[in-house]
């Protein structure tokens, strides 16, 4: 994989891949502030031409690293995210039931946000 930077986009809700000045992959989030904080992440993308990169793993692995840091859990609704944790329980723990029933509570009341 070439240099790839990781940016987080808290703002627009976005961690995305970049190279260049060219954004090749990003996972949409978001941040659930009830029951507990937890950041949400609901879509991945990569750009067609830079598929099979690793860049999704990269992508999912920066965003259990920023839940770390923050000290917050990952409630993954997206189903890539969900596969690359399933796939690595070391770096990604389970998710709280109770966080990923609210997480998608919070996602049926907030369409038009995805």
């Amino acid at each position: 994989m070439r240099d790839i930077e990781i940016r987080d986009d808290r703002a627009a809700g976005r961690l995305e891949a970049v190279t260049g000045d060219e954004v090749v992959g990003r996972v949409e989030y978001f941040v659930l502030e009830s029951p507990g904080r937890a950041l949400v992440p609901v879509h991945t993308i990569v750009e067609p031409a830079h598929e099979g990169q690793g860049i999704a793993g990269s992508l999912a692995r920066e965003l259990y690293a920023t839940a770390r840091r923050e000290d917050v859990p990952v409630a993954p609704l997206c189903p890539y995210v969900v596969k690359w944790a399933e796939r690595h329980p070391d770096e990604a723990p389970a998710a709280d039931p109770e966080l990923l029933r609210a997480a998608k509570d919070w996602l049926k009341t907030h369409p038009d946000r995805f």
